[in-house]
């Protein structure tokens, strides 16, 4: 049998491959399995830059219905838990993340590729929240960060209406950051990160820290983290080398170590 969720690893990018037939539906155990892969490129020095994948022709549409549908309300106090714990992990890996979306990414499989700091999205794509038309909202973290990626009106439109989303408009109004015909999709997304490979990781998490833990709080208080978070990369050797590259030999020329 097929893992319905796997890692591979090539040239410094973390591939998270869904594979679960025939749309790659979310339920529980695949939850649980992208947290266990969220948190394995999280600690593997060898990955740089992750990408989320759900193959050639569907990104993921939705949780499992079916699942959910007979729950009460005790039992979906605690499977809340697991949702917000698959999308918070993947939120959380302290790398630049892309997802590259081909097909339908709906529901939770929204909410995932919302979870990483890029999308690359095929021109076929339909993007949206259409949990709505089920008499609930999202719960794994949609009425939150899409809000935060294209702002309040438009994520409303899409939440009150459950509509559905084509690739232009998502670039038009910020959900996607490119789009590509479908064959391309998964090497416009590696094409994105692979910059990254060999960068100086600790700044770029110290980076992807900074605002993401900014957006949730007040302008002093972000600044305060960026405060922190600058100061500490200057215990860093990629500091060192960086600084001292540009002194020597102009911009962009650093080689760096990721410590």
């Amino acid at each position: 049998m097929t893992d319905i969720v796997r890692v591979e690893v090539e040239g410094g990018i973390a591939v998270i491959r869904l594979d679960r037939p025939k749309m790659n539906a979310l339920d529980a155990d695949m939850q649980r399995r992208l947290l266990d892969a969220a948190t394995r490129v999280s600690d593997d020095a060898d990955v740089a830059a992750v990408v989320v994948w759900g193959g050639e022709k569907v990104f993921a549409a939705g949780a499992d219905v079916k699942e959910m549908s007979d729950m009460s309300y005790t039992d979906m106090l605690e499977h809340v838990r697991l949702l917000h714990a698959f999308s918070r992990g993947l939120a959380a890996i302290p790398k630049p993340t892309v997802a590259a979306v081909t097909g339908y990414a709906l529901g939770g499989g929204l909410e995932t590729a919302l979870s990483c700091d890029f999308r690359v999205v095929a021109e076929n794509a339909k993007m949206g929240l259409p949990e709505i038309q089920l008499g609930i909202i999202p719960g794994a973290g949609g009425t939150q960060r899409l809000p935060r990626l294209v702002g309040p009106a438009k994520a409303k439109s899409m939440l009150f209406t459950g509509r559905h989303v084509g690739a232009e408009e998502a670039l038009a109004i910020g959900l996607a950051d490119q789009v590509v015909p479908a064959d391309q999709v998964l090497d416009a997304a590696k094409a994105m990160v692979a910059p990254f490979v060999g960068g100086p990781a600790v700044a770029l998490r110290g980076a992807k820290e900074a605002v993401d833990r900014g957006l949730e709080v007040d302008l002093q208080t972000g600044l305060e983290i960026e405060a922190q978070i600058f100061s500490g990369l200057f215990a860093t050797k990629d500091q060192k080398t960086g600084m001292r590259s540009f002194v020597e030999n102009g911009p962009g020329k650093a080689t760096f170590e990721g410590a």
